[in-house]
């Protein structure tokens, strides 16, 4: 006998703006930075939660780098309402990347 099984829709994919600064050093920036850092991943997910569009997920140091990442439905619609912070941040060379779809699309957005 066949029996038919309720399945879940298989939930949307979820999209990801994950953001890259370059530190003053090789390793993890200093405090300063590390600080300016913290201040911005606050602001966005304050500005994030606000409008709905996802969630700011935590940062990562090292390698002279910093990198922030964010999570939802729409990249797009999540970068937009970070941007204005994402340009704020005054380390460089920065830069976004967009991840679209299941990952397989991936758009570099230069600060």
């Amino acid at each position: 006998m066949d029996t038919l099984f309720d399945l879940p829709e298989p939930a949307a994919p979820e999209e990801a703006v994950i953001a890259h600064y370059r530190l003053s050093d090789d390793e993890y920036g200093s405090r300063a930075e590390r600080e300016a850092i913290f201040d911005a991943e606050r602001a966005m997910a304050a500005a994030v939660e606000q409008a709905g569009v996802g969630e700011v997920d935590g940062n990562e140091f090292g390698g002279g780098e910093a990198v922030l990442y964010a999570y939802g439905k729409d990249a797009e619609a999540l970068f937009k309402v970070m941007e204005p912070t994402l340009h704020a941040v005054p380390f460089r060379p920065a830069h976004v990347v967009l991840r679209q779809g299941s990952g397989e699309t991936e758009s570099r957005v230069d600060l």
